[in-house]
C-alpha cells in the first residue's frame, strides 16, 4: 500500500476555527449550537472558515487534521483537498487542510469516515421525520471549492 505524501505548491492557506475538537463526541454549529450527540467520537478536527460561505448558506467546513485542537482555536493551514457532500439537494464541500500533503492512506481513511458520516447523517435525519439523505460524492480540488464558496463581507 502506496503511503507517500505529495508535495504541497500553490495551495490557498484558510484560517480555520475549530468547532468540534478531535475525540470528541459533540457534534456542534458553526454557531456553536449543539447538533447531535455521536456515539463515537470524531477522529479530526472540525470546524469552519468564517471568511466563505459554503453551499449550505453556513460557513464553509473544514476539517483539520492533526493533534486535538482546542473548541474555538483558530488556525491557519494549507487546504490540501476538500471533499464533496449532499443533502437536502444541495452541494456542499468541506475542505481538508493539513500541515503537509496527506498520503493515499489518509485520503482513503477520510474518505471511509465521510461516507460513514453520511450514512450516520441520514439515519439520523430520518430519526427527526426527514428523508434528507446524505452523501459524499468524493475528492474535489481545493481552490475550485473556495472558488465555489461566497465571500463573507467585511
Amino acid at each position: 500500500m502506496q503511503t507517500t505524501k505529495t508535495i504541497i505548491s500553490d495551495v490557498p492557506f484558510v484560517e480555520v476555527v475549530i468547532e468540534i475538537p478531535r475525540g470528541s463526541f459533540i457534534k456542534r454549529g458553526s454557531q456553536g449550537q449543539i447538533d447531535f450527540l455521536s456515539p463515537v467520537p470524531c477522529p479530526y478536527n472540525y470546524g469552519s472558515v468564517h471568511a466563505y460561505i459554503g453551499g449550505d448558506s453556513d460557513y464553509l467546513d473544514a476539517i483539520v487534521l492533526g493533534p486535538r485542537l482546542a473548541r474555538g482555536s483558530r488556525v491557519t493551514l494549507p487546504a490540501v483537498g476538500a471533499v464533496g457532500m449532499t443533502e437536502r439537494m444541495m452541494y456542499e464541500d468541506k475542505l481538508v487542510c493539513a500541515a503537509q500533503a496527506l498520503s493515499t492512506v489518509e485520503r482513503r481513511k477520510l474518505l471511509v469516515f465521510l461516507h460513514s458520516y453520511a450514512q450516520g447523517k441520514t439515519l439520523l435525519n430520518l430519526l427527526r421525520g426527514t428523508s434528507s439523505r446524505v452523501r459524499c460524492t468524493g475528492w474535489v480540488d481545493p481552490a475550485a471549492a473556495i472558488a465555489r464558496a461566497r465571500p463573507v463581507p467585511a
